[in-house]
């Protein structure tokens, strides 16, 4: 959910605003202020993604407003006023848009969604920044000490981010320039190479069976030998990788001799 503010002095514009947010299920809507002290103290209190604001109020206009508050407490802005010159002045304050009144749903839809892009990279860049700090705090051993491979792994798919447990990894394979990694009976694609994903692992752990796939040598159950002099490595859970001919000596070693061809 997006939590959203609105701050204008006038009644009618307020109940508008709120009409056509509440409209929307993506946003919930935390209040409403008819004056700029008033705003800076909800945004304070509050903590609103989204802010449409007024830029003429008694007290203290809209940029007076965001004047008082820190860069790290200041939410994305949509401006909405009576009047367009003061919209380059807008911009220079980084608002994502600017609503002339009276505007139309259609104006407003356009405005929000721009806002909801802002959010949408504002959060995926947060997200980055903080699955750094977690993937660099998991890789940490006793005493802080680095530990190369951790024992979880941190993995982006899409708009999920994933802790896991090595032991929980069945296999990988590249695909193109993602990595699928197969666990928990689901397939997480992310964005990442193939050998510097492998270093994350544990060599102990996971044994590369070709090119562009590796197992997880505890998920093991069975070698099977194929009419190709090459061999298929069955997973518990049924899955098959197969082993091309370049890696099947160096499976041998792992594993030891396979059973006899069917």
């Amino acid at each position: 959910m997006i939590r959203a503010l609105i701050v204008d002095d006038e009644p009618v514009a307020r109940a508008g605003l709120w009409a056509l947010l509440d409209a929307d299920g993506e946003i919930e809507i935390v209040g409403e202020c008819a004056t700029g002290r008033e705003a800076v103290e909800a945004i304070r209190a509050e903590r609103p993604d989204l802010v449409f604001l007024d830029v003429q109020m008694p007290d203290l206009d809209g940029f007076g407003a965001l004047a008082e508050l820190d860069p790290e407490e200041t939410p994305v802005i949509v401006f909405v006023t009576a009047h367009d010159e003061h919209a380059l002045k807008a911009f220079e304050a980084s608002a994502v848009d600017y609503l002339v009144k009276p505007f139309d749903r259609e104006r407003f839809e356009r405005a929000l969604a721009r806002a909801k892009r802002f959010l949408a990279r504002d959060r995926l860049s947060a997200v980055k920044e903080s699955l750094g700090a977690l993937s660099r705090w998991l890789g940490a051993g006793p005493e802080g000490r680095a530990a190369v491979p951790g024992e979880r792994i941190v993995v982006t798919a899409g708009d999920r981010v994933a802790v896991l447990p090595q032991e929980e990894i069945d296999w990988i394979e590249a695909d193109r320039n993602h990595i699928v990694v197969h666990a928990r009976g689901e397939a997480y694609r992310t964005r990442d190479t193939f050998g510097g994903f492998l270093e994350r692992l544990d060599p102990g752990r996971f044994l590369q069976v070709s090119r562009s796939a590796a197992v997880n040598a505890d998920r093991v159950r069975e070698l099977r030998a194929t009419a190709a002099d090459r061999l298929d490595v069955v997973l518990e859970g049924g899955a098959v990788v197969a082993s091309s001919r370049r890696y099947r000596g160096h499976v041998r070693e792992f594993f030891g001799e396979p059973p006899s061809r069917r």
